[in-house]
């Protein structure tokens, strides 16, 4: 695409050419390495002796987090409410510490680029769905689109049920991080957050929001719907980091 900057609906390029250019490639490295030592230093790469059972998974953590039981039925968990999105009516926003907001259909969505990759769900219930196989665009996509400022710490993810979570950079942008649409290939169900939802496998899945709609970057950290509720705010499956201590930064 000859301009630099992508916005959603300009016939930058054909329906089904990819939207990423040399330079949004140099961007989304460009992030990758301004993170890269926090990332390396997250809990799920880092953590010397982390709590759990099993052979090492695909980030080096025992398979089963502590306090998890593997289960073959996939519960399903919600505020009550499990929102109708027709595609033609889906979209994505990315707004707050960016320099360039995105407001994304469907279409626009898929030319970003779909990836498939294969990850485990641990639902800080107790309950662990492993080898779930997963076609989404990858967050730090979305955020190279978007131009994140470099003021910029973390992500509120807002879904279309009014659900919110808190996610820090350094968590999503690692690769396994998607907005996923298919589940073991298969459109994601409504019930588990179809169209589309966000998935994170190196923590607590509470922390990626079903039926997403905007993700909001921040300059300073924000909780969400849970983290506000008593739910810790780091959500690391192999420390048992389940609630709050009562000694975060939010006082809750």
């Amino acid at each position: 695409m000859s301009d630099e900057r992508f916005r959603p609906g300009e016939d930058a390029s054909s329906p089904d050419e990819p939207l990423f250019s040399e330079e949004l490639l140099r961007r989304r490295e460009e992030l990758r390495r301004r993170f890269r030592d926090r990332i390396e230093a997250t809990p799920a790469l880092s953590d010397d002796d982390p709590i759990g059972s099993g052979p090492p998974n695909r980030h080096g953590m025992p398979r089963l987090p502590v306090g998890q039981t593997e289960t073959a039925k996939w519960p399903v968990l919600d505020l009550g409410v499990q929102p109708e999105i027709p595609l033609e009516r889906w979209e994505l926003v990315v707004d707050g510490a960016c320099r360039n907001p995105l407001k994304l259909g469907w279409e626009d969505f898929l030319r970003i680029g779909a990836v498939e990759d294969t990850s485990d769900f641990h639902c800080v219930t107790s309950w662990s769905k492993m080898d779930l196989r997963w076609k989404g665009v990858r967050v730090v996509d979305v955020l190279a689109l978007a131009e994140v400022e470099t003021e910029a710490t973390h992500l509120l993810c807002h879904a279309y049920d009014r659900y919110t979570t808190n996610v820090p950079l350094e968590e999503a942008i690692k690769d396994d991080v998607l907005l996923v649409f298919e589940v073991d290939g298969q459109p994601l169900p409504r019930e588990h957050g179809g169209p589309v939802r966000m998935i994170t496998p190196q923590l607590y899945a509470w922390k990626g929001a079903k039926w997403i709609r905007r993700i909001e970057l921040l300059t300073e950290d924000h909780p969400g719907f849970w983290e506000r509720r008593g739910y810790s705010n780091t959500a690391h499956p192999w420390r048992n980091d389940r609630y709050s201590t009562g000694e975060d930064e939010f006082g809750f």
